[in-house]
């Protein structure tokens, strides 16, 4: 086992098109402690999270960090408390936000975030999925309180899905269909329009155009659900007149103003934040449920009732090929995901 690995990271906010906003540098490979795994990296996929973690670094770092968090690999080692896995082991995970990320060749992870990796699917197509189906199966299954197995009640139900063909929309429009929702999905063109009816969803709206008439137009005058993926203040208005009575609201973006709720008290409406790192972060008894989430992600993926949403790879890893996959993130026009693989 060699003592030095090669990683690649960032010290400072740049462009992406400057060589150094993204480089290659040499480190120490990590020792596994406790429930520890040390992961020998083989594909990594890039999100927003590394958008916005690069962008809000202003200050000079003394030393580079690496970001990624979505990882397929191999278990190299393990810690002496770990009880899930083994050496060998083929595994996919998307990891903690306030450890290094996956942008190395080795990276440690806590094994009770990560899954056993689908067996019957490419390297890069599993690669994709960690991080958009934790943050899909929180929000849906646990936020929302959706069972996925009451499909006879669920098909009574609707979800608007505002951007439906991104990373995490691709697979939430997959899951609210598999659990026999009426999914509705914001789109803004005929292409990601198709992409989206292949992935799940019964209706398409125009966010160009008044997604609350066009959802009344579909005859449906209120949701039960709704899942805001890409700018909520912008479509707070459109939310809370669409929410209906003991509906849920579940919001990933976050906001820049104070947020009206009074029109939702009377409809008595559930407002939750998703962040997928809340569980490592905190280091809740939770955090296990990760693990449990990424083993049935695994076999939904293996079964082919989950597809993955893989749309672009890129080999191999290198800080030129992060830099390229980063720039479609950042272009806002990516549907699914980019993959780097080895």
């Amino acid at each position: 086992m060699e003592k030095d690995m090669k990683a690649i990271g960032f010290t400072k906010y740049l462009s992406i098109k400057n060589p150094d906003s993204l480089f290659e540098f040499t480190t120490k490979v990590p020792t596994p402690n406790s429930h520890d795994l040390l992961v020998k990296v083989e594909a990594v996929s890039v999100n927003p999270v590394d958008v916005f973690t690069r962008r809000s670094q202003r200050k000079q770092l003394a030393s580079p960090k690496i970001m990624g968090w979505d990882a397929y690999g191999t278990v190299v080692s393990t810690g002496s408390e770990v009880s899930f896995f083994k050496p060998g082991d083929k595994v996919f995970y998307a990891g903690s936000y306030k450890r290094p990320g996956s942008d190395s060749e080795y990276q440690l992870v806590d094994e009770r975030i990560v899954g056993h990796a689908p067996k019957n699917i490419s390297i890069e197509e599993s690669a994709a999925m960690p991080l958009t189906s934790l943050t899909t199966w929180e929000s849906l299954f646990e936020q929302m309180d959706i069972d996925i197995d009451d499909k006879e009640n669920n098909k009574s139900k609707s979800i608007l899905i505002i951007n439906g063909s991104g990373g995490v929309g691709s697979v939430a429009t997959q899951l609210a269909h598999l659990a026999n929702l009426t999914v509705i999905a914001t789109a803004g063109n005929e292409t990601t329009k198709q992409w989206e009816l292949h992935h799940g969803n019964d209706h398409v709206v125009d966010y160009h155009d008044s997604i609350v008439d066009q959802v009344h137009d579909l005859g449906f005058q209120h949701v039960n659900y709704i899942l805001e993926l890409v700018n909520l203040d912008a479509y707070w208005s459109t939310i809370t007149r669409l929410i209906g009575p003991n509906g849920s609201i579940v919001s990933t973006t976050g906001s820049g103003r104070n947020l009206n709720f009074s029109s939702l008290k009377s409809r008595m409406v559930r407002f939750g934040w998703e962040w997928m790192y809340e569980k490592s972060w905190y280091e809740t008894p939770a955090m296990i449920t990760q693990h449990e989430i990424l083993d049935k992600i695994g076999k939904l993926l293996d079964q082919g009732v989950l597809k993955s949403t893989l749309t672009k790879t890129i080999t191999p890893i290198s800080a030129k090929n992060l830099r390229k996959a980063t720039s479609m993130v950042e272009s806002h026009h990516m549907m699914g995901k980019v993959v780097v693989k080895r």
